[in-house]
């Protein structure tokens, strides 16, 4: 039976090590041990695995510490690690993924979250670099066949957004929403189609970076604590890391990276103000503020479309582009535009 993915996993305990093994054999994946941080680099190093399972509290050199010496390394820099440790409180998870982790699994782990998590992440993974064969092959060709690449364009960025929804089922098409409202709003701003094109695929995944964010903190009914939205706040950052290799013919990390940006500076990653925020990502902004406000979630009713026009209204010109808004409440008001 051929192998599902080749995977390296990490522990200092072989007990524990053992048991993460057979249940990833068990699963058909092909799987390689080490029992310390030492022999992980080196097993990385000479045959670099498409996903690391890495303990943390190890002896002589942490998981935290390997997992950072992977991201210096040419041929192991892309792969995706996921911390399987019993280390659980959400400051050692920024931590982790603040060094670069995709994922970080608690132990006790149970065993479908596990074989779930490893296999969203490995489907991610392959799925950027199909991604970046079929940007390239779209380069070379250029025009010949353009409409049946931009087609599979499309089919590649929306698996994409299909791989975050898996995790996030609350916001189960609110990507693709976003992307009419911003595409619609392009429109009515006359931005020349090329332009627009780039607005919609920026939008079908502004949140593919929340496929690092731990299930439990995105399904959350209640309030988030500052560490959790923390860890929610490094999604915009995430994503750009995820798309930056794609060669797209727009910078679409860009747009997901400042999708949060505000006017006045008060948003993130960057703070950034005003001009220095790129349209487009103004445009998704604006876009993803009325679809989240319209729509239920998890810890609250949906607040309706007046109501986000309200907001967005209300802070025109302060966090949201003026020109922007302008154009989103001239399409709800005055052209009856619906998503």
């Amino acid at each position: 039976m051929k192998s599902k993915g080749y995977i390296l996993a990490v522990d200092d305990t072989p007990a524990s090590l053992r048991l993460l093994t057979d249940i990833l054999k068990a699963e058909g994946y092909e799987v390689r041990s080490a029992i310390s941080g030492e022999l992980a680099l080196y097993a990385a190093t000479a045959q670099p695995p498409e996903l690391i399972l890495l303990d943390i509290n190890m002896p002589r050199l942490s998981g935290f510490e390997v997992c950072q010496q992977l991201k210096k390394q040419p041929q192991t820099r892309e792969v995706p690690v996921i911390f399987v440790s019993a280390m659980s409180e959400t400051v050692e998870k920024l931590k982790g993924f603040e060094l670069g982790a995709v994922d970080y699994v608690t132990k006790p782990f149970q065993r479908e979250e596990l074989l779930a998590r490893v296999h969203t992440h490995l489907e991610l993974h392959r799925l950027r670099h199909r991604l970046e064969e079929m940007v390239e092959e779209r380069t070379r060709s250029l025009m010949e066949s353009e409409a049946k690449l931009k087609t599979s364009l499309l089919d590649s960025i929306s698996a994409i957004a299909a791989t975050v929804e898996m995790r996030d089922p609350y916001t189960a098409g609110h990507q693709r929403r976003v992307a009419q409202i911003a595409k619609a709003i392009g429109g009515e701003l006359g931005l020349p189609e090329h332009q627009m094109e780039g607005i919609y695929l920026a939008s079908v995944v502004h949140d593919v970076g929340k496929v690092k964010i731990p299930a439990e903190i995105l399904s959350k009914p209640g309030t988030l604590n500052e560490l959790e939205f923390a860890l929610i706040k490094q999604h915009s950052q995430a994503g750009y890391d995820i798309l930056k290799e794609v060669n797209f013919p727009w910078p679409i990390a860009q747009f997901v990276l400042q999708h949060h940006e505000r006017m006045d500076g008060s948003g993130y990653p960057h703070g950034l103000k005003g001009d220095a925020i790129q349209l487009e990502a103004r445009i998704i902004s604006v876009a993803d503020v009325i679809e989240a406000m319209a729509s239920h979630r998890p810890y609250r009713p949906g607040h309706g479309i007046e109501a986000a026009l309200k907001e967005i209204s209300d802070k025109r010109g302060i966090l949201y582009d003026q020109v922007v808004v302008d154009a989103a409440l001239r399409l709800f008001r005055e052209k009856n535009f619906t998503f």
